[in-house]
């Protein structure tokens, strides 16, 4: 029991850690989580709700499910969704809506749940959170993502499918 526990603790040190960065200190003007009240979200139900897309499943189905509903690129624009890959990290994907675009590297965006299980900010909502495009393309097909706890990037650099935009496809419409 005694082994198990501890490793249970190094197991969650260690994903806190993984989620570390460099000592860069947070950038002007970003706030952390949301008080939230104790509500518990992930992240679909926030997105759905906080960008208007209507599609359903994991995270990571959403963008196929877009496809010939919604506009999708690897551009950013302010209420599109941005779309994380299923990874053994993400195992249902994530999603994040955009707030704001800084740069041509860097875009500001609203999600929920990020953070590793069992930690007390599971569940909250983080707003207006830097995500860096670092994608030798600079195509926003990987990124890393901040993270408050550690007031910092982390140093994991995720794979995403790109952006679906809130505009409903004429070809849809038609079906």
């Amino acid at each position: 029991m005694r082994v198990r526990l501890r490793e249970a603790a190094l197991a969650a040190a260690l994903l806190l850690l993984a989620a570390c960065g460099s000592s860069r200190g947070t950038p002007r003007g970003v706030p952390g989580y949301d008080a939230g009240g104790g509500l518990q979200l992930s992240c679909v139900p926030f997105a759905r709700a906080r960008s208007g897309i209507q599609l359903a499943g994991d995270a990571w189905q959403w963008w196929d499910a877009a496809a010939g509903r919604y506009d999708r690129s690897g551009a950013p624009r302010p209420g599109s969704v941005l779309v994380f890959a299923r990874t053994p990290r993400l195992p249902q994907g994530h999603l994040a809506v955009v707030s704001r675009v800084v740069s041509a590297r860097e875009i500001r965006v609203d999600h929920a749940n990020w953070a590793p299980g069992g930690s007390a900010s599971r569940g909250r909502v983080a707003r207006d959170q830097p995500v860096l495009d670092v994608s030798p393309r600079g195509d926003w097909s990987a990124v890393r993502v901040w993270y408050p706890p550690v007031r910092d990037y982390g140093r994991t650099v995720f794979p995403t499918h790109g952006f679906i935009h809130p505009v409903i496809r004429t070809a849809a419409l038609r079906e």
